[in-house]
């Protein structure tokens, strides 16, 4: 479970997140949206341990992150938004490093990792460096990793950046897969489509502050009562949209 406790976290004079307060059930997949800038990739950071927040809690699993990261951290799968590799080891090596910090015994890292090479159609490249990878392979290495220790908290950046169709339909299913054995997902992204489609619960965060949370069907209740779509309704909550003057354009 994840839980956050009135977190706020600056730079400088700006306030990245304002107070924030809200909890993520095991077996719950939580759609977190909203634009460039509002506060996502902050929140994130406090959640897995990257940083702190200068006042409030941050709880996995009924840990305090800042009091006893080790700990919180062991129940933690992270995939960021950019996939950061060690250039010369091998998806494999990879593997086996990232298993070996969470203390998953030789023999079950082993068969774990053939699975995840294969799921992941691996097999074809485990073997060569990082160095030589695309970005899609370098996040199928990432999300190996996060999946290895059989985490109690998944918290994925961006999830479907890089990944070809087939990955991202395998990715979907592997999620909704580990949701329904009771792990906690906390999903940020700024597609509208991903989030409705993959969660049962969404929270909308803009300028720092949560202004938007609840199921789908209370959001699209909410967006109908207003006279907006659901995609409306989130533009509306974060600010709107310029419009695009494109008179007089001919293409030229």
């Amino acid at each position: 479970m994840i839980e956050l406790i009135n977190i706020s976290k600056s730079y400088g004079k700006k306030r990245a997140v304002e107070d924030l307060s809200l909890t993520v059930k095991g077996g719950e997949l939580f759609g977190f949206l909203g634009p460039n800038g509002a506060g996502k990739t902050t929140t994130i950071k406090i959640i897995t341990g990257l940083m702190r927040p200068e006042s409030g809690q941050a709880k996995i699993c009924g840990i305090d992150v800042a009091h006893q990261p080790e700990a919180a951290k062991m129940k933690i799968g992270y995939v960021p938004d950019t996939p950061y590799l060690y250039e010369k080891l091998t998806a494999r090596e990879y593997l086996e490093f990232a298993g070996g910090l969470y203390g998953v015994p030789h023999k079950e890292l082993s068969a774990r990792i053939e699975w995840l090479c294969d799921l992941f159609g691996m097999n074809g490249w485990a073997d060569r460096r990082c160095e030589e990878y695309s970005h899609g392979m370098r996040q199928k290495v990432v999300f190996g990793a996060a999946f290895v220790h059989e985490p109690a908290v998944l918290v994925i950046d961006e999830p479907m950046v890089g990944l070809d169709p087939q990955s991202m339909k395998l990715v979907k299913d592997m999620l909704r897969l580990y949701a329904s054995r009771g792990v906690s997902i906390f999903i940020s992204t700024h597609i509208l489509s991903v989030a409705e489609e993959m969660c049962s619960r969404i929270g909308v965060v803009n300028n720092g502050r949560l202004v938007a949370l609840g199921t789908l069907d209370e959001l699209r209740r909410e967006a109908a009562a207003e006279g907006d779509n659901l995609e409306g309704l989130f533009l509306k909550l974060t600010g709107g949209i310029k419009a695009a003057n494109l008179h007089g354009f001919d293409g030229q």
